[in-house]
């Protein structure tokens, strides 16, 4: 059963988004917010999978919420999936940042928002392929510092751990990697794992965004 809270200042988004948790068999609803910082204590109290958020909320936005939360070691488990209403912009490159999972457009059909869920809940991909290409030719497109030390982080990893970034940030499922690699499906998740250890992450979006900021993958080569 996944656990899902939802964070949006309009009721009527609320609803929907509680109507279609209600209708599905593997969803259970952890709690509603109207604004950012209902949402940042929903995530400290009820601890859901997955926490669909919307961007712009009163007191405190949908990336601020999301950054107070990922940065939070009692809200470690928590997932954000952020809702927008266009599907590449400034405010899923800050979401990302921030420490967002994935996310989501407001006018999806049901079933892609079902599906989104569950894969976010997962944690095996960021969205889908497709998806993840669209967002990072968009992404490396703008202008944007290079962080301090990316380069240095980059040789914690294995030469192996490298590949496999690579493909992550490519938007490659584990199941993906594991076939092109000729890989077990448990040896890619092990080498996922240890990468966001090495490189102090919490999961495959800042993973995907660390891979073309520090220049391991370039636009050409997706």
């Amino acid at each position: 059963m996944i656990r899902v809270a939802i964070a949006d200042d309009q009721a009527l988004v609320r609803a929907g988004l509680r109507t279609l948790l209600e209708h599905a068999d593997d969803f259970e609803l952890a709690g509603e917010a109207s604004d950012g910082m209902q949402a940042v204590e929903l995530a400290r109290t009820a601890r859901p999978d997955v926490m669909v958020m919307d961007v712009r909320m009163p007191r405190c936005d949908g990336i601020e919420a999301t950054r107070r939360i990922t940065s939070d070691p009692a809200c470690a488990e928590v997932k954000i999936l952020v809702l927008t209403t266009f599907d590449v912009d400034d405010n899923v490159f800050a979401a990302l940042r921030a420490g967002a999972s994935g996310f989501l457009l407001k006018d999806a059909a049901p079933e892609e928002i079902l599906a989104a869920i569950r894969v976010v809940a997962d944690g095996d991909a960021l969205l889908s392929p497709s998806v993840t290409r669209r967002l990072i030719t968009e992404f490396v497109s703008r202008p944007h510092k290079v962080p301090d030390g990316s380069a240095r982080l980059l040789d914690r990893l294995t030469e192996r751990e490298r590949e496999v970034l690579a493909l992550v940030a490519k938007g490659l499922s584990n199941k993906d990697i594991a076939e092109k690699e000729y890989l077990s499906y448990a040896t890619v998740k092990t080498h996922i794992s240890r990468i966001l250890t090495k490189l102090n992450m919490r999961d495959r979006a800042q993973l995907v965004v660390f891979a073309y900021e520090s220049g391991l993958v370039t636009p050409g080569s997706a």
